[in-house]
């Protein structure tokens, strides 16, 4: 019976190994993972330019890690690209308010709130350097007492998430919220 479950237990690791597929990150590395899905029959556009706005409020539960929400970002470039998307013509920009606004301190703010280094630096500096746009609301900076020189130096200081949200939607942007 013990060769009957050890084999048993051997084949379906080994077709699951066979089956498992490793995550890429094909726009902003090493963030965002996504799984290519080649026999996907609904795809980006790749004759289509992107504009999207992201409404980004949600704050990470543990503040060790960096913030998911803003790893979702990195997600949906990634998974434009896999799907066709022209990365090229993918302009998005991420409206960061209330919990979330701790993740674009320097160390320094950051250390003084919880008492370690901002684990999300590398993460907006991939999304930047990947062309997105990050923009700090600077109403949730004066509410929670956030000087503008506390903010990383790839942020943007916006007047407020709501009026980043609505020009951009004027100007033909989609909105999601994370």
């Amino acid at each position: 019976m013990n060769k009957f479950i050890s084999l048993t237990a051997f084949l379906i690791l080994s077709i699951t190994i066979a089956n498992s597929q490793d995550r890429v990150n094909p726009v902003v590395s090493p963030f965002g993972g996504i799984y290519d899905i080649p026999e996907a029959t609904i795809k980006a556009d790749p004759e289509l330019e992107y504009k999207i706005v992201i409404d980004l409020v949600t704050g990470n539960d543990d503040v060790k890690e960096f913030n998911w929400s803003l790893n979702n970002v990195a997600r949906m470039l990634n998974l434009h690209a896999v799907g066709g998307a022209d990365i090229s013509k993918m302009k998005v920009v991420v409206a960061i308010h209330g919990e979330a606004t701790y993740s674009i301190a320097i160390d320094k703010r950051y250390k003084a709130k919880y008492g370690l280094e901002n684990p999300n630096k590398e993460l907006i500096k991939a999304l930047t350097d990947a062309g997105v746009t990050i923009a700090v609301c600077g109403q949730s900076l004066k509410g929670r007492g956030i000087a503008t020189d506390e903010v990383l130096e790839e942020v943007q200081i916006a007047t407020s998430m709501l009026t980043t949200v609505t020009t951009h939607q004027l100007k033909g942007y989609a909105l999601l919220k994370f």
